[in-house]
């Protein structure tokens, strides 16, 4: 994957990036490994128990190069000749992402969903902590202007025939105003920009009038909704009792008529059953919704609760390269998932009980000084 990132460059031996912000983007090639589905579910990122990572059972990166932009511009061109349709899929995470959570999830995504779309990593600096809110909140604003020069270089490419926009939980306020902002700077968003998946965002549900602002032409977007998220009822919290977009009841007043004034597509997972405790990455939890989509990306058929086989209702679907970001939408967790070694990582499921009056325990993730292989730290 290409990885282009406002984060610092980290002080910490073995690590890549830190959550701090840095003066200009930079730049990184990526590989990783991923081990085969006999030991791995889908929709499932799996964390190596103890470093080194062992590659037939473990994520692994297998290349970490920080690149120039120009070696970027030359990554982006060959890897878009090699896709089928001279596509591009660009992530942004969400809230308490470290660097190399967000490389293993997107990994996760492009395997699973079977994308063969150029892969683009656009992760910003969050300290990967939730009482890092605010901060990362405000980090969001410092990468909206580096987001649209991505953006607008890709608008630019005439390689580039079409670029679907994922983002999940926070990252949806960063591509948004980062896509209003080239649309008033240029009067216009490129016809290019076909599709943007709104993957439990954590945005206010207001969301109409950045859309308006986009103007006529702009890209379908699809929201996927769960009204029993709990990190964004701990987020509408925050924000005074505020509903949080990626939360509501898409069938009810006054956000059904909004939606599809909008014209946004609406997937309800309200009703689908999944593993994780905070129900805020059911597509992850879900290998039934996972395989559908990934199946049916290149056909462009619907998703439909039918064949779903879960017997839960889903309200729209998506076909096509939308289908294709969608199913990378519900994939990403804006939890961090613990490595199981004498560092361990804060469990996200743990710090929201926490804010609700049950603290769980504090541990901090490091990489071995004396390890020399690469590690999920980006070594």
């Amino acid at each position: 994957m290409l990885v282009t990132t406002t984060r610092s460059r980290s002080s910490v031996q073995g690590e890549m990036f830190s959550g701090e912000r840095a003066p200009a983007p930079a730049f990184a090639e990526i590989t990783v490994s991923i081990p085969p589905a006999s030991v791995r579910k889908v929709g499932e990122v799996a964390w190596p128990k103890r470093l080194p990572s062992n590659p037939t059972t473990d994520f692994a990166t297998l290349k970490a190069d920080e690149i120039t932009r120009d070696d970027a511009r030359k990554w982006l061109s060959a890897s878009v000749r090699k896709s089928r349709d001279g596509s591009v899929l660009v992530f942004i995470h969400g809230f308490n992402n470290r660097f190399e959570d967000s490389v293993y999830r997107f990994a996760q995504i492009v395997q699973d969903s079977g994308v063969r779309s150029a892969p683009v990593l656009v992760t910003w600096p969050s300290r990967g902590s939730l009482l890092a809110y605010g901060y990362d909140r405000e980090s969001t604003n410092y990468t909206r202007n580096a987001l649209e020069t991505l953006f607008q270089y890709l608008a630019k490419d005439p390689e580039v025939k079409e670029v679907s926009i994922l983002a999940h939980s926070m990252g949806n306020w960063l591509a948004l105003e980062a896509l209003r902002q080239m649309a008033i700077r240029n009067g216009r968003l490129p016809a290019k920009f076909e599709n943007v998946m709104l993957a439990s965002p954590d945005v206010d549900v207001d969301v109409r009038q950045q859309i308006v602002d986009m103007g006529k032409q702009h890209p379908k977007f699809t929201l996927f909704v769960s009204r029993d998220d709990r990190a964004l009822a701990v987020s509408r919290r925050v924000w005074g009792d505020v509903a949080r977009l990626g939360a509501i009841d898409p069938e009810q007043a006054p956000f059904k008529k909004e939606l599809a004034d909008s014209q946004i597509t609406v997937i309800d997972l309200t009703k689908v059953k999944a593993g994780d405790s905070l129900n805020h990455g059911k597509f992850a939890e879900s290998p039934e919704v996972v395989r559908l989509i990934g199946a049916r990306i290149s056909d462009g058929q619907t998703l439909t609760d039918s064949k779903v086989g879960l017997g839960d209702t889903i309200l729209a679907a998506t076909t096509s390269t939308a289908a294709a970001a969608g199913s990378a939408a519900g994939l990403i967790l804006a939890a961090p998932v613990a490595i199981v070694d004498p560092n361990t990582r804060d469990n996200y499921a743990t710090e929201v009980e926490g804010l609700t009056g049950a603290p769980g325990p504090k541990a901090k993730t490091t990489c071995r000084s004396d390890d020399p292989s690469p590690t999920t730290c980006g070594r």
